[in-house]
């Protein structure tokens, strides 16, 4: 809605209306799983039994109630453990084929170019699910057939983390690559050339020029990665195997019935995330602007 434009008290009313009801769906459900992480109650749901801090640091062992926390629960934390180490590994690479990708379809003009943007885009447009099917038949394919003909075994074709790991960077890799794109784009190549006629060479202009402007954004396509790998679930079921991320972990406790560990796990993921986010994007916008 256009402020300059003269609306009526109705209007405005309902404006405001709408924006409160938005939020409301926006952040009831949040709030309703940090709030039921501290109820003294097995199940995650009313009546409010009282507070009690045991779902994030009772141990059965110690507190004799039978409850394990968070910080407790070995499989949980392992997961979680697990789930770093994937959205490092995913984020490193995607950063860096991404930023490659950047100057391959920025700064080069060749025969295809458009063609290999749009199959770049592909991996955004294929459900998950399709998507992590077709890695494992595909991997699993050419494992079968080394060890079948040349009894050659390659574990890291079978489903487990590399998989995942491959599975994950197949469309985060796309979306750091549109997001340093974005960024290069708006890049004054003049700058380059006055480092070169300063006697840097080609690659020094790019170290010390071109890659402190696209600073900001390889630290916003990190984030990004980070939160998109953490919360992927349809592409990791598929190729996941006996060491399961965050989200296969939660998926199959769920399915033995809804656990308040559970909302407590939701909270700190969502407050890690959160400062996680705020955090980087300010450390990049003050280097931005310092710039």
């Amino acid at each position: 809605m256009i402020p300059s434009i003269p609306r009526s008290s109705a209007a405005k009313f309902t404006y405001a209306a709408y924006i409160f009801v938005f939020f409301v769906y926006l952040f009831a459900p949040l709030i309703a799983v940090s709030v039921f992480a501290f109820n003294d109650s097995q199940f995650p749901s009313l009546p409010w039994r009282g507070f009690t801090l045991d779902w994030f640091l009772s141990s059965a062992g110690r507190t004799g109630v039978g409850r394990t926390g968070l910080f407790f629960d070995n499989g949980l934390m392992s997961s979680i453990g697990t789930s770093t180490k994937v959205a490092i590994i995913v984020t490193l690479i995607s950063v860096t084929v991404g930023t490659t990708n950047a100057f391959l379809l920025e700064r080069m003009n060749f025969r295809g170019r458009g063609i290999l943007y749009v199959v770049m885009l592909w991996p955004l447009v294929i459900p998950g699910v399709i998507l992590g099917v077709s890695i494992l038949q595909f991997m699993s394919t050419i494992a079968n057939g080394l060890e079948d003909f040349f009894n050659i075994r390659i574990d890291f074709m079978r489903p487990g983390l590399p998989l995942v790991i491959a599975g994950q960077f197949s469309f985060i890799a796309t979306i750091a690559t549109l997001i340093i794109s974005a960024r290069l784009r708006k890049f004054d190549i003049e700058l380059e050339e006055a480092a070169l006629n300063l006697g840097a060479s080609h690659w020094m202009a790019i170290w010390t020029v071109t890659l402190p402007f696209l600073r900001p954004s390889m630290i916003g396509a990190g984030i990004i990665s980070i939160l998109m790998s953490f919360e992927n679930f349809n592409t990791t079921l598929m190729l996941v195997g006996s060491d399961a991320p965050i989200t296969i972990r939660v998926f199959t406790a769920m399915r033995d019935g809804v656990s308040p560990v559970i909302n407590a796990l939701s909270l700190v993921m969502m407050f890690a995330m959160a400062t996680l986010a705020i955090g980087l994007m300010f450390t990049g916008g003050s280097k931005d602007q310092g710039k």
